[in-house]
């Protein structure tokens, strides 16, 4: 089997076979397929695309090229839950605590924040002592104790997908959706969970930026999932603008414990409950999304799920009395207002900008090395649809010195459009692909 053939195939509009697809990934994992050699294939699949049974082989091909996280040790249903990735995108923080609570076990890897999105591993390690890197035997212990782990993802799994990833960022062959379909779900079967729930952005702040992209995303998502013997969903949301208001690792903490709290609602809260409610209805632990909506909410009014992540941290070697207390969270030392120098109603926030104000004040990487200061970032008072008065905030910014808050705070300004006509907020969630 030659990799030319296997190019000039799928470039024709072939369709390539399970072991062509395999043999494809093992000999690229292992060095033995060169790099322009794969490039041009992921070129050919940009033009021609992949059929359902050929993105789900490339999918489990790359599952296969290395460690798979087998879950049996843990009791009970197991469920996992992936972002495309978004700005101000705390939901994890807030679902995961809520399902745990419910009695579904949740076991999850997760990554760090590069560039203008957050990591979920960064925001966890605001809690003073908070070990993000724990043993396999620890992760199944505290998901039976405690009924939830977020750990950082290991070397070993899916090697194929790191490779392939940084080829395709810098060959112009990310936007693929079997590409990235297989890249996601690769991740998540391996991580071995019973119930997936994908949570697709879409819009200005998200790499799919329409509805219909997104769309497409979300059914090649839950068809391979499907395919694959998961239960799956994917819900479709908006990222026009950030979701909620804080920006920024520790601001965004805070934000999560004040949902969990009951004390703040909105777009983040029913973000989690149609999340929660997939979760817990493909798990078979409601009959209904409504009965289902119903058990997520009484966790936060109950408090267990607040408790459920006092409890994460704790297990995890944080300080679980900072879900308590946010005094003991990593905080700016210096804060400004934006004011705004016009009046009219918020048309617009453009959410990728309002993530590079965050970036700006050192709250992102530039690199996978770069150090982050989990205080800084943006906390947002103005949202589409807003009445805002010329002279009033924006939003505050957090920042580690005066000269940062003065520039962090004219690069947010410029996030901002206005209207002089009251604008309508879209929709927030798009629909729900099962």
């Amino acid at each position: 089997m030659q990799m030319t053939d296997l190019i000039a195939k799928k470039r024709d509009g072939g369709a390539l076979s399970t072991e062509e697809i395999r043999f494809m990934i093992q000999g690229y994992t292992a060095g033995e397929i060169p790099d322009y050699q794969m490039s041009a294939m992921c070129m050919a699949i940009v033009w021609r695309g992949m059929d359902d049974r050929e993105t789900l082989d490339l999918t489990m091909a790359m599952v296969h090229s290395g460690e798979t996280l087998d879950l049996s040790p843990i009791r009970g249903i197991k469920a996992d839950k992936h972002s495309t990735g978004g700005v101000g995108d705390k939901t994890s923080l807030i679902l995961c605590p809520m399902v745990a609570a419910c009695g579904v076990k949740i076991a999850k890897m997760s990554g760090r924040g590069l560039g203008h999105t957050g990591g979920t591993i960064d925001k966890l390690e605001s809690f003073p002592g908070f070990v993000t890197g724990i043993s396999e035997e620890r992760f199944f212990e505290n998901v039976n104790r405690v009924g939830i782990a977020i750990a950082g993802q290991t070397a070993d799994l899916v090697p194929a997908d790191k490779k392939l990833y940084a080829l395709r960022d810098v060959t112009g062959t990310v936007p693929a959706i079997p590409l990235i379909v297989s890249s996601i779900m690769s991740k998540k079967l391996a991580s071995g969970a019973d119930v997936i729930v994908l949570d697709v952005k879409c819009g200005s702040g998200a790499f799919m930026k329409t509805p219909e992209q997104a769309s497409e995303l979300a059914r090649g998502l839950t068809r391979v999932g499907r395919l694959a013997g998961k239960k799956c969903a994917a819900v479709i949301t908006d990222m026009d603008e950030p979701l909620g208001c804080a920006v920024g690792n520790a601001l965004e903490v805070k934000e999560a414990i004040s949902v969990l709290r009951g004390e703040t609602k909105g777009e983040l809260l029913e973000l989690c409950l149609t999340l929660g409610a997939c979760i817990l209805t493909e798990a078979g632990l409601a009959e209904s999304e409504q009965a289902a909506r119903e058990q997520l909410q009484r966790s936060i009014d109950d408090g267990s799920a607040l408790r459920k992540l006092a409890d994460l941290v704790e297990a995890q070697y944080g300080d679980s009395r900072a879900v308590y207390d946010e005094t003991l969270l990593p905080a700016a030392p210096v804060t400004l207002e934006a004011l705004s120098e016009e009046a009219g109603y918020v048309r617009r926030i453009e959410a990728e900008q309002v993530g590079l104000v965050s970036m700006h004040l050192g709250g992102g990487r530039v690199t996978k090395e770069s150090a982050i200061d989990l205080g800084v970032g943006v906390v947002l008072h103005k949202k589409v649809g807003d009445r805002v008065e010329k002279g009033e905030s924006l939003g505050t910014i957090h920042a580690s010195d005066e000269k940062k808050a003065a520039e962090a705070a004219e690069l947010l300004r410029r996030c901002y459009r206005f209207s002089a006509e009251p604008v309508e907020k879209p929709a927030f969630i798009k629909g729900v692909v099962r």
